[in-house]
């Protein structure tokens, strides 16, 4: 097992149709507004941008992000990332429930730290990457639940809500 290499793979059910969740995950800068881990999203071209995340671990990760795929049929949206992590992210929206009026959402991720301080830690800290990365995943499915329903969204650790950086577009949209 190569310590730097991670594998990720999560199963969302939510309560809302598929092309509302489809919507939400491709709106990457509203990301902040319901995902109190993504601190920030920067556009910086028509299919490009910047995230900057940070969970439970005192680290904040900046990770650019390039649109790789979006298509709405299949309900699969893809990006490309680099800077402190590189890999790609898969989110697959698909009908789910009595009636396909909810969501099943597969999201995937193949990453490798791009920080070096990250590669240094990975073999003593491996299973605490992993498990921050849990706890993200976790608030990310409970915030997007709270936003489709139109409900309150979970604030950040420090009691604040994150503001969409001022992008207004999604990556690639």
């Amino acid at each position: 097992m190569n310590p730097n290499h991670y594998r990720f793979r999560g199963l969302w059910h939510l309560p809302a149709p598929p092309p509302s969740v489809y919507a939400a995950l491709e709106d990457v800068g509203g990301y902040p507004r319901w995902w109190p881990e993504v601190r920030e999203v920067r556009r910086t071209g028509p299919d490009t941008g910047d995230v900057v995340v940070r969970a439970v671990l005192p680290y904040r990760l900046v990770i650019s992000l390039e649109a790789r795929r979006r298509d709405p049929a299949a309900g699969v949206l893809e990006v490309a990332m680099s800077g402190d992590l590189a890999g790609w992210t898969r989110f697959t929206v698909t009908p789910d429930g009595p009636g396909g009026a909810g969501s099943r959402v597969l999201f995937e991720e193949d990453a490798r730290p791009g920080k070096a301080l990250l590669r240094r830690l990975a073999l003593p800290l491996h299973p605490v990457f992993r498990a921050n990365h849990a706890v993200m995943m976790w608030r990310g499915r409970r915030g997007l639940a709270a936003h489709l329903a139109g409900g309150t969204v979970p604030a950040q650790r420090d009691g604040s809500r994150a503001a969409d950086g001022g992008l207004q577009r999604t990556i690639g949209g």
